[in-house]
């Protein structure tokens, strides 16, 4: 059929390439973006989970910087905990030379000062000792002493360790250890007397507090639970002097019995130089076992170097600690940096150009471009062929 009004030749060309212009300009669009996916309408399914990968690669680089703030929190910690070994080492060496016969009175005093002077110095770290501004030795920073370190991209991907006290004084806690002989060992030319001493837990027993306990050759540091509070306050008392009679464990030469809030210790022997025993309690940090030892005398000096074994037994616990958490913090800082890499790669092949396949397209859409455009002349010269039928 032969018309003018209506070209549908003309029109179908217009549609083409109209058609070939969106195509041509998403592709010059990919190429100058280098995103495959502009707007929710070049892919809406791909554009939902390239976003949920990009919060989830935020996450993971941020984990891994968290992971690396973490272990330099820790190291510090260590770091300084390394100075506090060498002077609990300094002060065994100086409570044993103490212990000698060798000292006379003045002789002890001045090694009880260098001995003192060092114990200040422990808890003066211990309390100034910091992190970005906070506390970390002294048994206040996060959660009583607990940190929770966000290593992951989503809620509640947590890896946990504690700081406890390491001040050498004994005020910072509700739970409270007293020490008391009620019986003195006999000495070589009295009648024979085994000693006789008691520990009671007393003040307001509260979960976490450390309690401390070192009794002939055995030592042990005890940290009250919920379940020793759990039971109301009448009776807290008397289940942590049973839970750290327990965990002191059997103990050479010495005997032992619970009664209510109380430990008492008995000499095994009467007979002179086995019938009396070292005992140091200490209360709120790990180092509070020390904090009055001397070394003026002979039998404190033998007390001290004991309370001193304890404590260094427990700072090298909590370095062991420490160590551990620092590897499984670089591990896990590896291990994300390798995951946010593959989610990376995963995002890019949904959201980024191709450019081979693109620059093909590009190339495409332009030929059909400027054919169509070549077919929309010869379109418009069609009607003219009706003017052959008015002549």
């Amino acid at each position: 059929m032969s018309v003018i009004n209506t070209n549908v030749s003309a029109t179908l060309t217009q549609n083409a390439i109209s058609k070939n212009e969106r195509a041509m300009s998403s592709a010059m669009e990919q190429l100058s973006t280098g995103k495959r996916i502009n707007s929710a309408s070049d892919d809406a399914a791909g554009l939902a989970i390239a976003s949920r990968m990009t919060s989830q690669i935020n996450g993971l680089a941020q984990a891994a910087r968290n992971a690396n703030d973490a272990i330099s929190l820790v190291q510090t910690a260590d770091g300084a905990l390394t100075e506090v070994t060498s002077m609990l080492q300094r002060m065994r060496e100086l409570a044993v030379q103490s212990a000698s016969d060798t000292n006379v009175s003045a002789d002890r005093t001045a090694l009880n000062q260098e001995f003192t002077e060092l114990r200040s110095e422990i808890n003066r770290i211990a309390a100034n000792t910091q992190w970005n501004g906070t506390n970390i030795l002294d048994g206040t920073v996060g959660s009583s002493g607990e940190l929770s370190f966000q290593i992951g991209a989503n809620a509640s991907q947590t890896i946990s360790v504690t700081l406890d006290d390491f001040q050498t004084t004994s005020d910072s806690q509700s739970t409270t250890l007293t020490a008391n002989t009620s019986t003195a060992a006999s000495g070589p030319s009295a009648t024979g007397a085994a000693q006789v001493s008691t520990v009671v837990i007393g003040g307001t027993v509260t979960e976490g507090d450390v309690l401390t306990l070192a009794a002939g050759g055995a030592s042990v540091s005890y940290t009250v639970t919920a379940a020793d509070v759990a039971t109301g306050s009448s009776t807290a008392a008397d289940t942590v002097a049973t839970a750290l009679s327990t965990a002191l464990g059997t103990v050479s030469g010495i005997t032992k019995a619970v009664s209510g809030a109380t430990i008492t210790f008995t000499a095994s022997s009467t007979s002179y130089g086995s019938n009396s025993f070292d005992l140091q309690v200490g209360d709120g940090g790990l180092m509070s076992g020390i904090s009055s030892s001397e070394i003026t005398s002979q039998s404190l000096a033998n007390t001290a170097v004991a309370a001193l074994d304890t404590a260094i037994g427990l700072i090298n616990t909590e370095r062991s600690e420490m160590g551990a958490t620092i590897n499984r913090l670089q591990f896990a800082a590896d291990n994300l940096l390798n995951v946010k890499s593959n989610a990376e790669a995963s995002r890019s092949r949904i959201e980024d150009t191709d450019y081979a396949s693109v620059t093909t397209e590009l190339a495409r859409t332009q030929i059909i471009q400027q054919a169509a455009t070549a077919m929309l002349a010869q379109a418009n010269q069609i009607p003219q062929t009706v003017l052959a039928l008015l002549k």
